[in-house]
């Protein structure tokens, strides 16, 4: 869906922490700032994103002490800063500058044990990191992206050891038994009720250009077993909570990296 569709000016008032945050505006996380200033209080979706965290806090650790955790399009670092608080060290990633600087100047305010880091980096980045995470968030993206099964399986090759993922999805809670090798006369099964599917965006959604790809349940489940991991929990509407699937195959994207990397001097670089 739209950010901008969904987005606060700031908070009100005349104190000069009201102005820093109208000035870094619009904003698309209701941050609770010290003195009872939120960034979004009049946020379209209501108290967002706090709201999806309590779906999910019940269902990681109260103790994250010692925890690498990983939130991939962290935005103005509303989770980064939960999962600080929770005692893990945390990187925050986005692509977009301005969430970014709004993410910075709310680290001032709300974490003074100095457990966040963000940088500005794409989920196709994912593989130039060296490390693997604990704990890795991936909420609310894989709809924007181009090429979903391929980020989902740079995202899978960091998780340690919990991955909550979320999406746009369509309605719909059936899922099929789907047999693990279709015959072609029998093609007329994927237009089932429950087949895995996603709806191709060619336009717009919500006026937003970059919502690309709508997933059923039975879709999103499947990229995620396609990828390497196990649902463990379905801890809310359209979330999933997973694990590394043991005996599957690491990485998968890496299988065709030679065919796709740039030759020189018949030299890969």
């Amino acid at each position: 869906m739209s950010l901008q569709t969904l987005e606060s000016a700031g908070a009100p008032g005349d104190s000069p922490i009201a102005r820093e945050v109208r000035s870094l505006g619009p904003w698309f996380h209701n941050l609770h700032l010290p003195g009872d200033l939120q960034t979004a209080p009049d946020h379209p979706l209501g108290d967002f994103p706090r709201f999806k965290w309590e779906q999910i806090a019940s269902i990681l650790p109260a103790d994250l002490s010692g925890w690498k955790a990983l939130d991939i399009g962290c935005n103005a670092g509303f989770y980064s800063f939960e999962l600080a608080c929770r005692g893990a060290e945390v990187l925050g990633i986005d692509a977009d500058p301005r969430y970014l600087r709004q993410a910075e100047w709310a680290r001032c305010h709300l974490d003074e044990a100095g457990r966040v880091r963000f940088e500005q980096r794409t989920v196709y980045d994912l593989p130039h990191l060296a490390d693997r995470f604990d704990l890795v968030l991936f909420m609310g993206v894989l709809y924007h992206l181009r090429y979903p099964l391929l980020a989902l399986e740079m995202v899978a090759e960091k998780v340690e050891r919990l991955l909550i993922f979320q999406t746009l999805s369509l309605p719909g809670d059936e899922v099929l038994e789907t047999p693990p090798d279709l015959p072609l006369e029998d093609r007329r099964r994927l237009l089932e009720p429950g087949w895995p599917h996603m709806a191709f965006v060619e336009g717009k959604m919500a006026g937003d250009p970059t919502n690309w790809w709508v997933p059923n349940r039975a879709c999103s489940e499947a990229l995620l077993r396609s990828a390497g991991l196990k649902v463990t929990a379905r801890p809310g509407d359209e979330m999933f909570c997973c694990e590394p699937a043991h005996g599957q195959p690491a990485a998968p994207y890496r299988e065709a990296l030679p065919a796709l990397a740039p030759r020189s001097a018949g030299r890969p670089r």
